[in-house]
C-alpha cells in the first residue's frame, strides 16, 4: 500500500469557533432584528445629535401657528403655543434614550451583583435576596413611583429654592434635575429584580462546571472567579434581557410622563407629549399621532431585537 504524500493532505486549520462572531452572523440572517438595529441606532444619532439639528428650538412658541396641521415648514405641525413638534420629539428622543439607559445601567449593576452573590454563595445570601427581590417584584410598579415622587419631590424643590435664596447659584433653580434623579431612582428600584434572578439562574448552572472547580482549586478568591469566569459566561441571556429592558424603560418613562410622575414639561417627553395629545385628538390628531407612532416604533425595534439576539446567542432554544 503506498504512502500518501504528505503535499496531498490538507493542513488548512478550521478557525477557532468564536461566540460572539458566530452570533453576529446569525443575527445578520434575521431581517427583522437588523430593521430594530437600524431603527436604534437612527434614533440613538438623534438622540445625540439631533437636537443640534432640529430647525426650531423645542420652547420656541409661535402663537400665530398654534394647532398647526403638518406642513414643510413644520413636518409634525404645531401644539397649542406654537412650538413645532417635530423639534420636540427629537428632544424627547433624547430624554427617553437618556432615561433606558441610565436606568437600565442602574438595574443591570444591582441585578448582576445581587444576582451572582445569591447563586454563588448560597445560603443565607441566597434566601435574603430572593426574599428582597419577591417583595420588590410584589409592590406595583407605579404605587412605588408615585410614593417616591410624591414623598421626595416637594422637600427636594424646596431644599433647592433655599440654596438659591442662600448663595444664588442659578444651578439650584433647574428643577429638571430632580425629575431626572427621580424618575432614574425609582424606575431603577423596580427594574433590577429580574436580572438578579436571571442572573443567579445563570450562575447556579455555572458554578459547578470544571473550569470554576479548577480556578477554585488553584485558589482564586471567590469574587476573581465570579468576575473572571462566571459573569462573562452568564452575558449570554443577560444581554437578550438588556435589549428588551431598554425598551420596557422607554414605555415606562413615558407611561409615568403621561400620568403626571415622570418627566414633567417643558422638558418634552413623549409620555407627557402623548398626554397632551390624548385631550384634543378629535380636533387636532397629529397631536398624538406623532409622538405615539415614535414611540410604538422605539418597541417595536427593540422587541425585534431583542428576539434576534435571543435567537442569535441562543441558537439551541431558536425555531
Amino acid at each position: 500500500m503506498s504512502a500518501i504524500p504528505l503535499s496531498t493532505i490538507d493542513t488548512a486549520e478550521e478557525p477557532p469557533v468564536n461566540l460572539w462572531r458566530d452570533a453576529w452572523h446569525r443575527l445578520k440572517r434575521n431581517k427583522l432584528a437588523i430593521f430594530g438595529l437600524i431603527v436604534i441606532v437612527i434614533l440613538a444619532f438623534t438622540a445625540i445629535f439631533g437636537p443640534a439639528l432640529t430647525p426650531y428650538d423645542y420652547l420656541s412658541q409661535d402663537l400665530a401657528s398654534r394647532n398647526a396641521p403638518p406642513s414643510l415648514a413644520h413636518f409634525f405641525g404645531t401644539d397649542d403655543l406654537g412650538r413645532d413638534v417635530f423639534s420636540r420629539i427629537v428632544f424627547g428622543t433624547r430624554t427617553a434614550f437618556l432615561v433606558a439607559v441610565i436606568v437600565t445601567f442602574i438595574a443591570v449593576v444591582i441585578g448582576l451583583l445581587l444576582g451572582a452573590i445569591a447563586g454563588f454563595f448560597g445560603n443565607p445570601f441566597d434566601r435574603v435576596i430572593m426574599w428582597l427581590t419577591d417583595v420588590t417584584m410584589s409592590v406595583p410598579n407605579l404605587l412605588l413611583v408615585v410614593v417616591i415622587n410624591a414623598s421626595l419631590k416637594t422637600p427636594i424643590t424646596r431644599w433647592m429654592e433655599a440654596q438659591y435664596l442662600a448663595t444664588l447659584n442659578p444651578f439650584y433653580r433647574q428643577t429638571v434635575w430632580v425629575d431626572f434623579i427621580l424618575v432614574f431612582g425609582s424606575m431603577a428600584l423596580i427594574s433590577w429584580p429580574p436580572y438578579a434572578r436571571l442572573v443567579r439562574a445563570q450562575v447556579l448552572s455555572i458554578r459547578n462546571r470544571p473550569y470554576v472547580m479548577a480556578a477554585q482549586a488553584l485558589g482564586l478568591s471567590n469574587w476573581i472567579v465570579i468576575l473572571r469566569y462566571i459573569v462573562p459566561n452568564a452575558l449570554g441571556p443577560l444581554i437578550v434581557s438588556v435589549s428588551a429592558g431598554l425598551g420596557t424603560a422607554m414605555v415606562l418613562e413615558s407611561a409615568f410622563s403621561f400620568l403626571g410622575v415622570g418627566v414633567n414639561p417643558p422638558t418634552p417627553s413623549w409620555g407627557n407629549m402623548i398626554s397632551d395629545g390624548l385631550r384634543v385628538w378629535q380636533h387636532y390628531p397629529h397631536l398624538l399621532a406623532a409622538p405615539a407612532a415614535v414611540l410604538g416604533l422605539a418597541s417595536v425595534a427593540f422587541s425585534f431585537l431583542g428576539d434576534g439576539l435571543n435567537d442569535a446567542l441562543n441558537p439551541r432554544g431558536s425555531k
